[in-house]
């Protein structure tokens, strides 16, 4: 195992925090700025396998964790411990272990990996140099809309995934009965057929699934109201078709940035924007890294 890396040395492949061992994907110029990839659910690594190499060709160094839960070796039991304290704690050991001293990082974070993202950069300002939330909003944001507009009804999957047992089943069933149909759900959402198999295998197949549950019902130990403003550069891409975030959140974000912000709607694209819409985002990142 792989766990430190000097600037210009070999890639890691995975890291070490607290006993769990996290894979990661390193590529790109070994002098470069780094960037920092979180997926979300229920996807991996993988979902940034279009937008990466995009930025490797601009210059910059991407690392990309599976994250807590979806690494096979970083899989505590029990919700308290998918709290995002301690997300955001393996992505700073992740950052140790790419051996870059004082140097600060850009992060990239899409669905539950821009909450993620989000909390990095409020927390720990002296580790990122930018932030990128993609899809989204900040959490207080998206606390503010779960109430006050429709986006209480799209997050309904969020309460019933606080359950025990009952989603893993529920889940379960539907894959079994229905996988075409849920596929097909997927692709009309933006999705392409092939990612979308992939993310459900993983998923079902894996041992992800509990995990990856667990995120959702380690969220009444994050009280987005203690979430400090974000001070660094931030972007934050939302897809007006997106079936599970509405625009409140999107446009009540701007409250929670103190730094510089930009908001970009990618139009017509839907939830799944790192795959979907890889080159529009990546010139977005682009252009946001390079400010």
């Amino acid at each position: 195992m792989t766990t430190q890396n000097g600037i210009g040395g070999q890639p890691i492949t995975s890291f070490e925090r607290d006993g769990l061992v996290f894979d990661v994907s390193d590529r790109g110029p070994r002098e470069a700025e780094v960037v920092v990839l979180l997926h979300g659910f229920p996807q991996t690594s993988r979902s940034w396998d279009l937008l990466a190499p995009l930025l490797h060709t601009s210059g910059y160094r991407t690392l990309a964790p599976d994250q807590r839960g979806y690494s096979p070796r970083a899989r505590p039991r029990g919700r308290f411990a998918y709290r995002l304290s301690e997300l955001a704690e393996d992505v700073l050991a992740l950052i140790e272990a790419a051996g870059l001293g004082e140097r600060k990082v850009h992060v990239v974070g899409h669905d539950w990996g821009a909450t993620v993202a989000w909390t990095l950069a409020a927390t720990r300002p002296d580790k990122v140099a930018t932030v990128t939330a993609l899809s989204v909003p900040h959490p207080a944001a998206f606390m503010l809309a779960l109430f006050t507009s429709r986006q209480f009804l799209k997050s309904w999957y969020m309460f019933f995934f606080q359950l025990p047992w009952l989603p893993e089943l529920v889940v379960r069933r539907i894959n079994r009965h229905m996988r075409a149909r849920v596929i097909t759900g997927l692709v009309a959402g933006g999705q392409s057929e092939a990612n979308a198999g992939r993310d459900g295998d993983f998923l079902m197949n894996s041992g992800a699934l509990t995990p990856a549950l667990n995120w959702y019902r380690a969220m009444p130990f994050n009280p987005p109201r203690r979430l400090a403003r974000v001070t660094v550069p931030t972007l934050f891409v939302h897809s007006d078709k997106d079936a599970a975030l509405g625009r409140t959140g999107a446009e009540l974000t701007r409250r929670f940035v103190t730094g510089p912000y930009t908001f970009h709607t990618l139009t017509g694209r839907g939830h799944w924007i790192p795959e979907q819409a890889a080159h529009e985002v990546a010139e977005l990142v682009r252009t946001h890294l390079a400010d």
